[in-house]
């Protein structure tokens, strides 16, 4: 047996129920890839369930705020993933009548939809003979033939995309392609491979080599940007203040207490000395927690180091649109779409009875 048949037949016996793989309609499998971008499939399957629920087709979600739908994403990251959805969700509903493109090369033209998603729904929803390559593949190929072309290169990316489509099975690509990243998910393994499990084994020139943990190649790692953002959690009796993210920063749409970004680690005397303080203050007395809450949050390209301050303060704030500050009840804080660290800070203060 050859390559594809025989990771169908380990496919059919011990593939994953999920619940994507049962409609197989380009609107669930269009959900399911974008939600599983970034996102392990344990914490993806608790998501993709949620919004198949709450929109069971491309025209509810077309329908729906955009705040809406960053509030029901809240917790997964990379959110520029839910607008391109939304925006997508609205051309397919109001231009394409709510029918998806059924080819590759349509599909790509579609925001939010790249090469590896337009492949998936393109041979699993339309059976189309295109190859599809994720980080998944990517080691499963590499290993199999001990490629050393590092995969984060445009010259590697390409070798692997020829490969991928050498061995695909043109009758059924979607048997193929899915096959191929579930060993890659729950046997090639980045880490501790079950390769006694492997139904390639035999045909594996890194396993042969005893070079399987030399693959992939990679040709480096990833600089990061460190950044430093001081919250201020501003209570104003039973009120506090949000403001909306907005621009092509991270965090577009999402909302956020008052920011005062600096290039270094700030003590509080500078902070409370700066331009950005006295805008949102001036000279008005302000009552601050001494113990400012620090935490870490790690993302792709940034690390972030976020300090949150509880100030107290008894007057309202200006919250005139040029500041773009919204005073919001503490009871309606759970209703806006806010970063993982914000919420995170927020189930701390309910922990502890600040409010």
């Amino acid at each position: 047996m050859g390559i594809s048949e025989i990771i169908a037949k380990w496919y059919h016996e011990k593939k994953r129920d999920l619940p994507w793989r049962k409609a197989e309609t380009p609107y669930h499998i269009w959900i399911s890839e974008i939600i599983l971008q970034q996102t392990r499939v344990v914490q993806g399957l608790e998501y993709y369930n949620r919004f198949i629920e709450k929109y069971p087709s491309v025209i509810e979600l077309a329908n729906a705020p955009l705040d809406d739908v960053l509030k029901l994403w809240q917790g997964l990251g990379y959110y520029t993933r839910a607008r391109n959805l939304h925006l997508t969700a609205q051309k397919i509903a109001f231009e394409l009548k709510g029918q998806f493109p059924r080819t590759y090369q349509e599909l790509l033209k579609l925001k939010g939809i790249g090469p590896y998603t337009a492949a998936a729904i393109a041979s699993i929803a339309f059976k189309e003979p295109v190859a599809l390559v994720d980080g998944n593949v990517f080691r499963v190929l590499s290993r199999l033939f001990c490629i050393q072309m590092p995969v984060d290169t445009k010259a590697g990316k390409q070798i692997f995309e020829k490969l991928a489509a050498d061995i695909l099975d043109p009758v059924k690509p979607d048997i193929h392609n899915q096959a191929l990243m579930e060993l890659g998910a729950l046997i090639c393994l980045p880490k501790n491979p079950a390769c006694s499990n492997c139904p390639l084994i035999r045909n594996c020139k890194a396993h042969a080599e005893k070079k399987i943990e030399l693959f992939p190649v990679k040709s480096g790692k990833i600089k990061q940007r460190i950044r430093y953002y001081n919250y201020l959690f501003i209570r104003d009796r039973d009120y506090t203040y949000l403001h909306k993210r907005t621009g092509k920063d991270i965090w577009n749409s999402l909302y956020e207490f008052p920011l005062i970004e600096s290039d270094v680690s700030m003590k509080f005397h500078k902070l409370s000395s700066s331009q950005e303080w006295f805008a949102l203050f001036g000279d008005r007395k302000t009552q601050v927690d001494r113990y400012p809450k620090t935490y870490k949050h790690q993302l792709t390209h940034q690390i972030l180091y976020c300090t949150f301050y509880y100030i107290e303060v008894g007057f309202t704030l200006d919250s005139s649109t040029d500041k773009g500050l919204i005073r919001i009840p503490f009871n309606h804080l759970s209703r806006y779409a806010v970063p993982r660290i914000i919420e995170k800070y927020i189930d701390n203060l309910h922990q502890e009875g600040m409010f």
